[in-house]
């Protein structure tokens, strides 16, 4: 079967595609708009779809809409309540569910030649399941965890997979939703909710949770699988935040305190679902599966031996379960998950297309790898764009920004660059092999959807990926699946001898993360960074602005500084129209 998954109606549209079961292409539509979230999770909003994700993974596969054997759409509002009889405050969300219920009907107007009768609605939490269940490796027998802020009457699913179905179990009914409140937290912090619930858990580890029995009267597990999560008076806790505004301590305290209480009904919930399937491996899915800490509690005191997390754990993974389960459902074997790296990519002669015409300088070193572990060891910082983009949140070693974990200045200096709070950490990316002696905790994370505690031998050495708790969120990287990386990481090494790099997105605060060349050279040139490794090229940012200032015929003359350079590209005529956009197939 040739299923298209769309997720559309709250937040994070996305569009994947599942081929005979495998996983051809998924991308989210905010690498192609350039709007965070790709929108706000407004009814106003619920009709927009990811169209331009949609028509990329039909591009990828060289496929038609007409050539679809069927369109999930994850949420079935067949399964919705009236808002008011759920206790929800949402008086607009009667036009959301016109929204959902009329999505055939747009879907066929964003994709001509599709025929309404091939999409199928399929429930929001199961295809949150599907996503984990079905793109996990050995999870034929597993039990899956969906946590988030709703679906359509519920805010959370306990299931077991057994083979092709993934059967319920449990369901925490609206308006009790962990998410949910968690989002409140993050606007009463002063952040923005449904999105911003990360820099919750970052501020977390800045305070103490004094506040989490009495938080644990509106917050609590009920013993069998569900919970209670009440309205709480966050203003008698402590005074909100404004945008922007320096964090107070009892804010921080607020903030571990909300997450202790989180985590201790999660872990509650998991002890429940343990108990009723007895598997050994749970995998895991939902916005708040994105919450490494409480991820790394429920792998370390929970009863399950093994712990997978979607890597595309919030709403945008639906577009992939809803397609997933659907192939299940039509008969099709689904295929594991091999990464996380199902976008966008470009030939090499398109990047170099996009660079020629952009009239920037570049290098062709005989090993970017190479080039680019010298420039981290002089402690610049460099800007990765390699292979496919990846689907989810994480820069997994594709779309990253990367620098020395030796130099503790460079947690302010990597915050500066993307103009964000300094209270938050950036990640260390390891290979797989060398992870057991510096870190402590769930290996391999290849994801980053754990937090580790980072051995005490270590703590000095690399301090600039050392979180204020001791803790690190990794990446390990895989050789055989990560080979470029895995060189770099070897030639850092051998210079440095630190088998770590610094590992973030390739963003700046409030935008997606860069996506396509010309996303690429953006950041690059409005940002501070020293190093711009686009496929097998490399710009230098002193290059770049002597060019700037200089004539092109003078700045072609310009000697290579690259060790290992082996040719300055000279000028060269713009391509065919359009030939810059090509992605590979």
């Amino acid at each position: 079967m040739r299923v298209l998954g769309i997720n559309a109606l709250f937040h994070d549209p996305a569009a994947a595609l599942v081929i005979d079961g495998h996983t051809v292409a998924a991308a989210e539509e905010e690498r192609f708009s350039r709007r965070k979230h790709g929108k706000r999770p407004v009814p106003f909003a619920a009709w927009e779809l990811p169209q331009q994700a949609a028509a990329w993974c039909l591009a990828e596969a060289g496929l038609r809409p007409q050539d679809l054997d069927a369109v999930a759409y994850s949420f079935d509002p067949d399964l919705a309540k009236p808002a008011a009889d759920m206790g929800l405050d949402d008086p607009w969300d009667p036009l959301r569910l016109t929204y959902a219920r009329e999505a055939p009907s747009f879907l066929c107007e964003a994709l001509p030649g599709l025929e309404p009768e091939k999409v199928h609605f399929v429930a929001h939490h199961l295809a949150h399941a599907a996503s984990s269940a079905f793109a996990a490796p050995d999870a034929d027998r597993s039990s899956v965890l969906v946590v988030d802020g709703r679906g359509e009457s519920t805010s959370h699913l306990a299931a077991r997979r057994r083979g092709a179905v993934v059967e319920p179990l449990r369901g925490q009914q609206l308006p009790h939703s962990l998410g949910l409140v968690y989002e409140e937290l993050t606007a009463h912090l002063g952040f923005l909710r449904s999105s911003d619930e990360y820099k919750v858990m970052a501020l977390a580890s800045y305070g103490k949770p004094r506040m989490a029995a009495e938080l644990s009267r509106y917050v609590h597990s009920t013993g069998d699988g569900g919970f209670v999560a009440e309205q709480v008076p966050w203003e008698s806790f402590a005074p909100p935040a404004g945008p922007g505004q320096d964090f107070t301590q009892e804010h921080a305290d607020l903030a571990a305190s909300a997450q202790r209480c989180l985590e201790d009904t999660l872990l509650d919930m998991v002890r429940w679902l343990h108990g009723r399937t007895h598997d050994e491996l749970l995998t895991m899915a939902g916005g708040v599966a994105l919450n490494c800490v409480a991820n790394s509690r429920i792998a370390a005191e929970g009863p399950f031996s093994q712990v997978w997390v979607q890597p595309a754990a919030g709403d945008a993974g639906t577009a992939l379960g809803g397609a997933l389960a659907l192939a299940s459902r039509g008969g099709d074997a689904t295929v594991p998950m091999a990464g996380a790296d199902l976008g966008r990519r470009w030939e090499d002669s398109a990047l170099r297309e996009w660079l020629t015409v952009a009239g920037v300088p570049f290098e062709e070193p005989d090993d970017v790898a190479e080039t680019v572990a010298r420039a981290l060891a002089d402690d610049g910082i460099v800007a990765w764009f390699q292979g496919r983009s990846e689907y989810g949140p994480r820069a997994l070693g594709h779309r990253s920004l990367l620098a020395h974990p030796g130099r503790a200045a460079n947690l302010e200096r990597l915050n500066d660059v993307k103009g964000r709070e300094q209270f938050r950490p950036v990640a260390p990316m390891v290979l797989r092999e060398r992870a057991p002696e510096i870190f402590d905790g769930v290996l391999p994370s290849p994801y980053m959807l754990f937090v580790h505690e980072v051995r005490p031998a270590w703590l000095d050495r690399i301090p600039a990926v050392v979180h204020t708790d001791g803790t690190a969120r990794i990446q390990t990287v895989s050789s055989e699946r990560e080979p470029l990386v895995a060189r770099m990481l070897t030639a850092f090494e051998r210079l440095t001898g630190l088998p770590v790099v610094v590992n973030t997105s390739l963003n700046t605060a409030g935008r997606p993360m860069v996506d396509d060349p010309r996303d690429a050279l953006e950041c690059f040139g409005s940002s501070p960074v020293d190093l711009l490794a686009i496929g097998p090229y490399v710009v230098r940012r002193a290059d770049f602005f002597h060019r700037a200032a200089d004539s092109p015929s003078r700045a072609a003359d310009s000697p290579s500084r690259a060790a290992g350079s082996t040719r300055r590209e000279a000028e060269a005529q713009p391509p065919e129209s359009g030939a810059v956009h090509g992605e590979a197939a």
